[in-house]
């Protein structure tokens, strides 16, 4: 499994599962619980992971998602 996003955004994590099931790429989310238990407060980021085969393919399916977060930080 290999890590293609690190968010505590819900929306961001929503909209990425959504890219990449448009794209017929199997993911799944990571840490979801473990940051609802620390109050989620921020301090562990969730972890949207997809198979070692589809790593490419989801992040060329996520690259509209790089983009909108690197004009949010400008």
């Amino acid at each position: 499994m290999r890590v293609v996003l690190k968010t505590n955004d819900p929306v961001v994590l929503s909209y990425a599962r959504h890219l990449l099931g448009e794209a017929g790429i199997g993911n799944m989310v990571l840490d979801s619980h473990v940051s609802a238990v620390e109050g989620s407060i921020g301090a562990v980021p969730r972890r949207l992971v997809v198979s070692d085969e589809d790593e490419a393919a989801a992040r060329a399916a996520l690259e509209e998602i790089d983009d909108h977060l690197a004009r949010g930080k400008q």
